[in-house]
């Protein structure tokens, strides 16, 4: 007799090389396999918070750039303003929910350039909120002249319109006058991403905002050129003190001003900024934040070095754990800390060069140190978590996730050191195993030593998103919460992820909640986008592991 083909047709477990009968929301992804589309405003949420930067193992950074870009201008078609309000969120969230903010600029530049009347008046509301730094800035209104200019004789010139600008004049009249000046003295001149020249001058003749006091006119006067330099800094305190920082004509006056005024490092001569000494001054007065930021920089000038005084007091400023704690400073934050500094290279504008260090062992085991104590107060949740990490050849590709133009690792490594925050947090209450077409023993505990984790090899080969949901329901283990990390490029198994977890729900815990991490902005997701129960997050959100507790909770 023949096979029956209308047998093969099921709902309980389907290939996941073909889409579940019924479902009209799955698509095929890059693999081969078929997973849910997200829809429009989770993909433009990924692209805020991950960029296209490096691409995927699949898709190379150019399509997965221009991919994005149609997200982008699909969502302002059908509602600009709540893009502006995303991306505003994503942008002002602390801690940080996007390790740049390049993405949220150019969907602000696209809002202005592409969206209505709505959309240009609730981003002109936004701007001095997301453009927080003359460099912001920069990059906002080079991104805007490819958008929204017209081309000239002498290449693009940006159109500025009444909306642009009042929204450019904002910046100059949010904050405190003395906060705006902190500001433009900190950055004066910055480069668009096409690598022209910016002024705030020249900013400032485009929008021509009105200043609300005297102070404010007087900053505004500076600016432009039109107030001396003496009644500037009668006026304005950061002007006195970044006039002070750049009179300065030799280490040893920029060493005094840093020591004794406790200038901030931005206002000093680009020329003392190549300075050791001057480093190693500022070793003991710059913020925790810009010290983390900074090794890099120190250890290329020669600032920290093996045995050194500078190593040494820079060392126990990141082993103090009250200071630590005052500055808010995240694990996630200094695990990022510590993998671009063990980089030792760096490329932050691919428009320039590459720069190399040797990190400083005593500045490793620091940060190693930096990372423990941040746990701080992090209560568990008291649930029980199953974390799975893919390890599919997928999560291995060449250019991995980069931060700051620095690569910390691939999207296997990143979803280890994940793994051993949320073990680290819970205190006992997470089991990590990895999965390609099977289930593998993870090497993560609680106490695994974060270098370790760029030594280990995944298993390889293909995906099969299933398994986490599978292997749980076989060995009826009773969790609260299942994670995985992912690029969502499964494939190989004979039932998809979804139909596995409805099965575990059935036989095991109903309520159990999942997270699907995901690596890349790839555009779809493992799980069902229907399912309440499920939560898709990306990137390396510094909040994880508060998100993962509150959901699961």
């Amino acid at each position: 007799m023949a096979r029956d083909p209308l047998a093969n047709v099921s709902t309980l477990a389907t290939p996941q090389t073909r889409p579940i009968p019924g479902r009209g929301d799955q698509v095929r992804n890059a693999a081969g396999g078929y997973v849910f589309d997200k829809d429009l405003w989770t993909k433009l949420e990924d692209f805020l918070i991950l960029g296209t930067t490096g691409g995927t193992y699949y898709v190379g950074a150019d399509k997965l750039t221009a991919d994005n870009a149609d997200v982008l201008f699909q969502a302002i078609a059908a509602d600009g303003p709540r893009v502006v309000a995303l991306l505003t969120g994503i942008s002002t969230a602390r801690p940080p929910r996007a390790p740049k903010q390049r993405p949220a600029l150019f969907a602000l530049a696209a809002c202005y350039a592409k969206g209505d009347a709505d959309t240009r008046q609730a981003a002109k509301a936004a701007l001095a909120k997301v453009a927080r730094t003359t460099d912001h800035l920069a990059q906002f209104f080079g991104y805007y002249k490819n958008l929204g200019g017209k081309p000239t004789a002498r290449g693009v010139a940006p159109t500025a319109g009444r909306s642009l600008r009042t929204a450019l004049g904002s910046w100059f009249l949010t904050g405190t006058a003395d906060e705006v000046a902190f500001r433009a003295c900190k950055a004066r001149q910055r480069r668009t991403p096409q690598g022209e020249s910016f002024d705030l001058r020249d900013v400032l003749r485009i929008a021509h905002p009105a200043a609300d006091d005297e102070q404010r006119r007087t900053l505004f006067g500076w600016i432009a050129g039109n107030v001396t330099d003496e009644q500037a800094r009668e006026a304005l305190p950061a002007v006195d003190r970044f006039l002070t920082a750049k009179a300065v004509t030799s280490v040893d006056e920029a060493v005094r001003v840093v020591s004794d005024q406790r200038v901030p490092w931005e206002f000093l001569p680009d020329a003392m900024l190549r300075e050791p000494a001057v480093w190693d001054a500022l070793v003991g007065t710059i913020g925790m934040t810009a010290l983390l930021r900074n090794l890099a920089r120190m250890t290329r000038l020669g600032t920290l070095e093996p045995t050194g005084e500078a190593t040494r007091r820079a060392a126990a400023r990141l082993t103090d754990r009250d200071a630590l704690l005052r500055a808010r400073i995240h694990p996630m934050d200094a695990w990022l800390a510590l993998r671009v500094y063990a980089s030792g290279q760096a490329q932050p504008n691919p428009r320039a060069d590459r720069q190399t260090w040797r990190p400083v062992p005593a500045i490793l085991d620091a940060l190693e140190e930096t990372y423990e104590l941040s746990f701080g107060t992090v209560e568990p949740s008291g649930k029980r978590l199953l974390v799975a990490v893919d390890s599919s050849g997928s999560m291995t590709w060449s250019s991995g996730v980069r931060v700051g133009g620095s690569p910390i690792g691939s999207p296997y490594e990143v979803g280890n050191a994940m793994a051993v925050m949320l073990a680290r947090i819970e205190r006992g209450g997470v089991h990590v195993i990895e999965v390609d077409t099977r289930v593998h023993a993870s090497k993560v505990t609680p106490r695994t030593n974060l270098r370790e984790i760029s030594a280990w090899r995944p298993s390889g080969g293909g995906t099969d998103l299933s398994l986490p949901f599978t292997w749980a329901r076989e060995r009826r283990m009773e969790v609260d919460g299942i994670v995985v990390f992912t690029d969502n490029e499964t494939w190989a198994g004979r039932s998809h992820p979804t139909q596995a977890l409805e099965s575990y729900r059935r036989t095991v815990n109903p309520n159990v909640r999942v997270v699907v991490a995901a690596m890349t902005a790839a555009g779809h997701t493992i799980g069902d986008t229907q399912d309440d129960g499920v939560l898709d997050v990306a990137g390396l959100d510094a909040s994880l592991p508060l998100i993962v507790n509150g959901f699961v909770r």
